[in-house]
């Protein structure tokens, strides 16, 4: 009998606007992760400047029509205190890379 899955590799429920995204009830939050980055470098959504035009390459990501629904579950204080809202974005307005673990953990259960 497999060990079951741990940590970042164990399957989460998927909040609806992500399930609808990912085609997916539940996932390891490694694959959420991977599949999220794969949209974004295929859109082309990444920008070197907060709130520029996608440019495919940077640090900041995009928003578009399908990700901002997603994004804007996102609102969450890390470990350290930082807080990440982004429950007022807006299609074309940016996030940075560093904030894809808040959106992850803002849209699963």
């Amino acid at each position: 009998m497999a060990d079951e899955p741990k940590g970042l590799n164990k399957p989460v429920k998927l909040k609806a606007d992500l399930a609808a995204f990912l085609g997916a009830e539940s996932l390891p939050r490694t694959e959420i992760t991977k599949k999220l980055w794969d949209y974004i470098k295929g859109q082309g959504l990444q920008t070197k400047t907060e709130n520029g035009a996608a440019m495919n390459a940077g640090k900041y990501i995009v928003t578009d029509s399908k990700l901002l629904p997603i994004f804007k579950n996102t609102k969450s204080t890390s470990k350290s205190g930082s807080l990440t809202d982004l429950t007022g974005i807006q299609v074309g307005q940016t996030i940075n890379m560093m904030q894809m673990a808040a959106v992850v953990g803002a849209n699963v259960e």
